[in-house]
């Protein structure tokens, strides 16, 4: 068995766009989430060590010398972060030469030759697609030329693409991640704004049935057939997660759309609250009210929600596959059962204008999330919408890096432009969304009187605070001086 060790690397400072990051961009608040995403194929390789960089602060300098220690090394990378991540790997060879390195993630799944050849000299093979058994066989010490899923340099420095691995249907077979994080990692170091703080994030399944033209994870790794753990093996983990990490507030399942199954959701909840536990999850703006009352009943604290839009055009074009009217009514239901919502919204989706932004301004301050998050939309390669970018003209030629998705400080660009709406509109207008939606009276006012109800979160609400107005005064210095 190889020495194993699984890295998400160094990046930006404050980047969240690692192991276990949906929208791989620096945010306004400090965020992190769980590298859940290595943390899986940690569990099943005996004796490995996983290391989440950017949580930890840890830099190239601190982590080159482990690698003498072991002889395999796995790597998770990201469209973004790509370039800084070959000189992570590119500095532990160098450390330790023998040393097997690979690349796993959705980047290198689509995108399997280019990568190799521009990590000639300090990567020696990709993993596509599911990666969990891949690398198990080869720190079981497999041949890189038997081992199904991977795209390898052979011993001439020739790229081999071998079979693609099957799909993994029994979700069963893979061992729990807390372990791992027991091990690794301090929970301390993750962060999200909306979520009780210290949380603990576990899979339930992977893939999602929505088609989102945007979204990356079902269109490269995870597929669109919503796979999923025995109700008997969450609620087994969930019950492991109290008792080895006794002082979390709360448990996030981070399934594309957990609530997409509602009566496997119902059964884990009913669980859930037999074991006392605090949760929430991600979920689409369709879910029934009594399903809700369900969840509420039984832990349910919030629901992460991705509006995305106000506009039903938009939805439309971005196969969405949800009402605006159907959303207005969820966010009611959640409302009148005192489920706290966070919701999301992209702008600049195809069909965006200038009208169709403060529409969904409009809308985002109607059905009133407690918090939100808005992205400009991020045509992530492997992705439809990025396939559309490219046929239809909304991308500036690409150099040898590829799309320019985020900032040199890692904060997102807004890489599709528009004849009638350009970049620099759907940039500044996210500084326009967060200021129309938080400034006002009614949302401060809703905002004091949960400090008012919970003043254990006034020094975290105040830091988080102090974080989002620097950002949005740093992102005026920036277009001052461009």
């Amino acid at each position: 068995m190889m020495r194993t060790l699984f890295l998400n690397p160094p990046s930006f400072e404050g980047f969240d766009g690692g192991a276990g990051a949906r929208y791989q961009a620096k945010r306004e608040i400090r965020s992190y989430w769980y590298p859940t995403w290595l943390a899986q194929p940690a569990a099943l390789v005996p004796d490995s060590l996983l290391i989440d960089a950017p949580p930890a602060g840890l830099t190239i300098d601190d982590i080159a010398p482990q690698a003498k220690s072991y002889d395999l090394a796995v790597i998770h990378t990201s469209s973004p972060t790509f370039l800084g991540d070959l000189k992570v790997a590119a500095a532990l060879k160098q450390a330790q030469p023998s040393l097997l390195v690979g690349l796993v993630g959705a980047k290198v799944a689509v995108e399997p030759e280019r990568s190799l050849q521009m990590g000639l000299g300090s990567i020696d093979f990709v993993a596509r697609e599911e990666f969990d058994f891949t690398i198990a066989e080869i720190a079981d010490g497999h041949p890189l030329g038997t081992v199904a899923g991977i795209s390898y340099f052979d011993e001439n420095l020739r790229i081999q693409h071998n079979p693609d691995r099957e799909i993994l249907e029994d979700m069963d077979r893979l061992p729990f991640v807390t372990p791992v994080y027991k091990r690794d990692l301090r929970i301390e170091d993750y962060a999200i704004g909306y979520l009780l703080h210290p949380y603990v994030s576990l899979y339930t399944g992977r893939g999602c049935r929505s088609r989102c033209t945007f979204c990356l994870w079902p269109q490269t790794v995870g597929g669109h057939r919503y796979r999923t753990r025995s109700v008997a093996k969450v609620l087994e983990e969930a019950a492991l997660v109290r008792d080895l990490f006794p002082t979390a507030k709360e448990l996030f399942f981070d399934d594309d759309t957990f609530t997409d199954d509602r009566a496997r959701a119902e059964e884990i909840a009913r669980g859930l609250s037999r074991l006392g536990m605090t949760w929430s999850c991600n979920a689409k703006a369709n879910v029934p009210r009594e399903t809700l009352e369900v969840l509420r009943d039984n832990g349910l604290r919030l629901l992460l929600v991705g509006y995305e839009s106000g506009n039903q055009q938009v939805l439309n074009n971005i196969k969405k596959g949800l009402k605006v009217d159907r959303s207005r009514r969820f966010a009611q239901d959640c409302r009148d059962l005192g489920i706290t919502v966070h919701g999301t919204f992209i702008l600049g989706l195809p069909g965006e204008t200038k009208e169709t932004i403060q529409e969904t301004i409009r809308f985002a301050r109607e059905v009133n999330p407690h918090t939100i998050q808005v992205s400009v939309a991020a045509p992530y390669p492997g992705t439809e919408l990025y396939a559309q970018a490219i046929e239809r003209g909304w991308l500036p030629p690409e150099g040898e890096d590829g799309v320019e998705l985020v900032s040199e400080q890692g904060t997102q660009l807004a890489a599709l432009s528009y004849d009638h709406l350009g970049h620099t509109e759907i940039l500044d207008s996210v500084d326009l969304f967060y200021k129309r939606f938080y400034f006002r009276a009614g949302k401060l006012a809703e905002m004091t009187a949960e400090l008012v109800r919970r003043p254990e979160m006034i020094t975290r609400r105040l830091r988080e605070g102090n974080e989002f107005v620097h950002f949005l005064g740093r992102r005026s210095h920036q277009e001052t001086h461009s």
